[in-house]
C-alpha cells in the first residue's frame, strides 16, 4: 500500500527560521496531519554556497541533503507542497544574479519532478525601494556584518533578481507571491510582528483547495520547542563538522521533521 502522507518542503533563511512554528502549524492545518516536513533554513542561509553566521555554518540549500531525502520519500501517493522564500541573501554575499537564479531554478525544477505545488515568494521590492542609505547601512551591519556592498549596487542587483524570477511563474505548478510593502517597517526584509500571520497565510495559501485562507494555528509550546531545538543533518560549529540522522524529531500527532 502506498504511503499517502503529505510532504511539505520548506526552503528559506531568517524569515522562515523566525516563523517556523507558525508555518508548520498552519501547513498541517491546511494539507493535513500527520505530515512530513523537509526543511532547509537558517539565518543568513545561502541558496547555493556554504554560509557562516556567528561561527555556525550551513551548506547551500541547493547542495544540502534534503534533495536525496526527498527523492527517497517521493514514491508514495501523498501530495507534495513546497515553499521557496528568503531569496536575496546571496545578493549581499556578492554572488552574481545569474548564479542565484540558476540555484533557485534548480530547486524549482527538482521540486516540479515530484509534482509539488510550489510557492516562490519574491523579494519584498516595495519595501526595499524605500531604503535610504542610513537604513541600508543599519540593516547590512545587523544582518550581514562585514559586507561592504553599497545601496546602489545592492538595489541594482535586487531589481535584476526580482525580474529574473518572474519567468518561474509561467511554469506548471509554480505560484509567485508578492510581499506587501505595508508589512515592513524600519527593518526592510522582515515583516513586523503584527503582520507575520498574514504574511504566512499569503505565502502558503496557494496550497489550499478553493482559495480558502489558512487558519492561524493554535499556540503549541511542544511544537515551538521541537522545531527550535531541531538539529540539521550537516552543519559546522567553529569549523567542526556536526550533525545528526534524520528525521530529527516528531510532533505529538506523528508529523516527522527532517532538517538539512
Amino acid at each position: 500500500m502506498q504511503d499517502a502522507t503529505p510532504r511539505i518542503v520548506l526552503l528559506g533563511a531568517s524569515n522562515l527560521t523566525r516563523g517556523i512554528s507558525t508555518v508548520v502549524g498552519m501547513a498541517a492545518e491546511l494539507v493535513g496531519a500527520p505530515s512530513e516536513f523537509l526543511i532547509a533554513m537558517g539565518h543568513g542561509r545561502s541558496y547555493g554556497q556554504r554560509s557562516t553566521l556567528l561561527g555556525r555554518s550551513l551548506p547551500g540549500i541547493a547542495e544540502c541533503g534534503l534533495w536525496a531525502a526527498l527523492r527517497q520519500r517521493s514514491g508514495g501517493s501523498g501530495p507534495t507542497f513546497a515553499l521557496i522564500t528568503d531569496i536575496g541573501n546571496d545578493v549581499i554575499y556578492g554572488v552574481p544574479v545569474e548564479t542565484i537564479l540558476r540555484w533557485v531554478t534548480e530547486c524549482v525544477d527538482r521540486l516540479r519532478e515530484t509534482g509539488a505545488g510550489i510557492v516562490v515568494t519574491l523579494p519584498p521590492m516595495e519595501s526595499l525601494e524605500t531604503l535610504t542609505p542610513w537604513r541600508f547601512g543599519l540593516a547590512r551591519s545587523l544582518f550581514f556584518p562585514g559586507r561592504g556592498m553599497s545601496l546602489t549596487t545592492a538595489m541594482d542587483r535586487l531589481r535584476a533578481l526580482y525580474e529574473g524570477l518572474q519567468p518561474l511563474g509561467g511554469r506548471d505548478g509554480v505560484t509567485l507571491v508578492e510581499p506587501d510593502g505595508r508589512w515592513y517597517g524600519l527593518d526592510p526584509i522582515h515583516p513586523r510582528r503584527r503582520f507575520l500571520v498574514r504574511a504566512w497565510q499569503q505565502a502558503i495559501g496557494p496550497w489550499g483547495a478553493g482559495g480558502a485562507t489558512p487558519r492561524k494555528p493554535d499556540p503549541s509550546a511542544v511544537r515551538w520547542l521541537r522545531l527550535r531545538t531541531a538539529t540539521p543533518q550537516k552543519w559546522w560549529l567553529a569549523g567542526r563538522r556536526m550533525g545528526r540522522s534524520q528525521p530529527c524529531s516528531r510532533l505529538p500527532d506523528g508529523t516527522g521533521l527532517w532538517f538539512f
